[in-house]
């Protein structure tokens, strides 16, 4: 019943979804407003190339920030771990991917840095804060918002670390949250695949 217990796995969810879009949120962008995206597409490097290049970086930055949670959890707040690590590792891996590509899509989409960091925000933040559950419980929410909040893929996340975290839950019981964040991950790094354009316009 301790309140640290149950707001540090939310917390993580929330940070590691605003970093990793916020981050990648300016990476294309700038490409194109310092003009080293004509450089890039006279390569012979193609668009998931591209993209993977932007993304990895942001990925392991990403995957170092929740050991660092992880480890101050651990032995900083002794947030009790019932669940198996490799399972925190691999949810956060698939969450990762989503909101990077989140980012990057913004990002291709906007071609400015001041606005994608601004839709970043706006699309990450105060979703992630307020409606995927770590705040306010969803139970309590008013009903048309309720049904908004199964589109957040944060939501998701937060059951999934509370569910490892707190109850030590495998994916027979969280099956369905880890399928969400990986239909997420696969459907948005399609469309900045898609919306990627090795062309001036």
């Amino acid at each position: 019943m301790e309140s640290r217990n149950y707001i540090f796995p939310g917390l993580i969810a929330v940070v590691m979804m605003v970093i990793a879009a916020l981050l990648t949120s300016l990476t294309v962008a700038r490409e194109w407003e310092v003009g080293t995206m004509e450089q890039l597409i006279a390569t012979p490097v193609t668009r998931g190339e591209l993209i993977l290049g932007k993304l990895i970086p942001y990925f392991c930055i990403g995957m170092l920030d929740l050991l660092l949670a992880v480890l101050v959890g651990e032995f900083v707040f002794h947030i009790p771990l019932r669940g198996e690590l490799w399972l925190i590792f691999a949810s956060c891996s698939v969450f990762l991917v989503g909101a990077l590509s989140l980012g990057i899509l913004i990002s291709i989409v906007t071609r400015s840095q001041f606005l994608s960091s601004q839709i970043a925000l706006v699309a990450t933040m105060l979703p992630a804060f307020l409606l995927s559950g770590f705040v306010f419980p969803i139970a309590n929410m008013p009903y048309p918002i309720q049904l908004f909040t199964h589109v957040i893929t944060a939501r998701y996340f937060v059951t999934l670390l509370r569910g490892i975290y707190l109850k030590g839950l495998g994916l027979r019981l969280l099956f369905g949250e880890a399928l969400f964040l990986l239909a997420f991950a696969a459907l948005v790094l399609a469309l900045a695949h898609h919306k990627l354009r090795k062309k001036i316009e």
